[in-house]
Formats: structure tokens, sequence, C-alpha cells
């Protein structure tokens, strides 16, 4: 009697992880950059909120956008493969379980079992047998479009929304810091999520996400003072 055991693999959530820790780290760094731009040249709370709220608005949209177009490639490209793979199934079955077996053998299988797992599989699902194996394409990791780009746009979403209302809460002379420190602490957030998700070591990824963060809004809030006093 076969029982079944499933292990919980990171594998499983890097599609859908990806796009969400992306898109919210993304919008916790540039809608903060942005607010801390308008505010180091002199904004007043109303301009430093409507450039944040802008930037949430048009950042969602372009990451969903963008995340849409490039996935829906990949699906594209998956759904070429798998039709050109159909077909050669239905022209040349027999050349198609040589061609598997091959795979197997090229792993470590002895040629005769190759042969019987070949077969046995591609009795059961030969074009399933071929993505998986193959092509490389499985249920778990296959390009979802529509999930990526909400995922990415909604993530984005919250990520910027904590800059805002740190914004519309502390104090206008404040907002530098504070929204700094923040901003800086959920991009830490985000990275230690991220790579407790994916297994990863945590210090590397919250450094890395860390500094680039700080670098990003030191920049653009330096180039904010320097407008606003040339302007």
């Amino acid at each position: 009697m076969l029982i079944s055991h499933k292990e919980r693999h990171h594998t499983g959530s890097v599609g859908w992880l990806r796009a969400a820790v992306l898109g919210a780290n993304d919008g916790v760094l540039s809608t903060a950059s942005l607010v801390l731009g308008v505010a180091a040249a002199h904004g007043t709370r109303g301009s430093v909120l409507v450039a944040g709220v802008a930037g949430l608005a048009a950042g969602a949209m372009s990451m969903a956008a963008g995340e849409y177009v490039s996935v829906h490639s990949q699906a594209d490209t998956e759904g070429a493969d798998l039709d050109r793979e159909r077909g050669e199934l239905t022209a040349d079955d027999k050349g198609e379980h040589r061609e598997l077996a091959a795979i197997y053998v090229s792993r470590g299988l002895d040629p005769s079992l190759a042969q019987q797992v070949a077969d046995q599989l591609m009795a059961h699902d030969a074009l399933g047998a071929h993505a998986r194996d193959e092509l490389g394409i499985t249920e778990t990791l296959r390009a979802r479009p529509v999930q990526a780009a909400l995922a990415s746009a909604g993530s984005f979403a919250i990520g910027a929304a904590t800059p805002i209302l740190v914004t519309a809460l502390v104090p206008l002379a404040h907002v530098l810091i504070v929204v700094s420190g923040t901003s800086l602490l959920f991009l830490a957030l985000l990275g230690a999520l991220a790579a407790r998700a994916g297994g990863a070591r945590l210090a590397p990824s919250v450094i890395r996400v860390t500094f680039w963060g700080a670098l990003a809004m030191a920049v653009t809030a330096g180039v904010g003072a320097l407008f606003g006093t040339v302007v």
C-alpha cells in the first residue's frame, strides 16, 4: 500500500511571492521617495499627499500592466511549446516515447526501466509527461498573467499606502525623518518576509533591501531639496 506524503516546498510559492513582494517593495520605496522629494522641496502637506496618491495610482497600474505583459509573453511561449508538442505526439508517438525514455536515462535510470517509466507516464498523460520532463512546464510554475498582475498591483498599493498614511498623520516638519525611518522598517520587514517564505537567509536579504532603499530615498530627497532651492 502506497502512502501519499506531500511535502511543502518553497518553489510552490515562487510565482505569486515574486510579484507580491516586488510590488510591495516598489510601492513603499517609490512612493516614499516621491513624498520625500516633494517634502524636501518645501511642498505643502497637500502637495505632498497629492504626489503620494498620484504615485500610488500610477505605480499600481504600471506594475499591473508590466507584469501582465511580461507574464503573458511567457504564457504565450508555453502555449506554443505545448501545441508543438501535442502535434509531435500525434505525428510520431513512438519517437516521443524514445525521446522521453532518453531523458530519464540521462537522469540516471537504467534504459529498460527508463522505457517502462516513459511508457507508463505517457499512457497516463502523454502531454503532461513531456511538458514536465522535456519542456520544464509544471502546473505549479506555469505563467498566470492575471494572477501576477493583480498580485503586483495590489501589493504595490498596500506598500505605497504606508508612507502616505505616515505623511498624513505626522507633523509636516517631521515628515522627512519619520517617513524615511518607517519606510526603511517596512522594507526590512519585506526583505525578511521574502527570505523566510523563500527559504533564504534573512540577514543578506534585509541588508540588501534596506541599503538600496536608503540610497534611493536619499538621492530623491537630495534632488527635491536642490530643486526647491533653485525654484
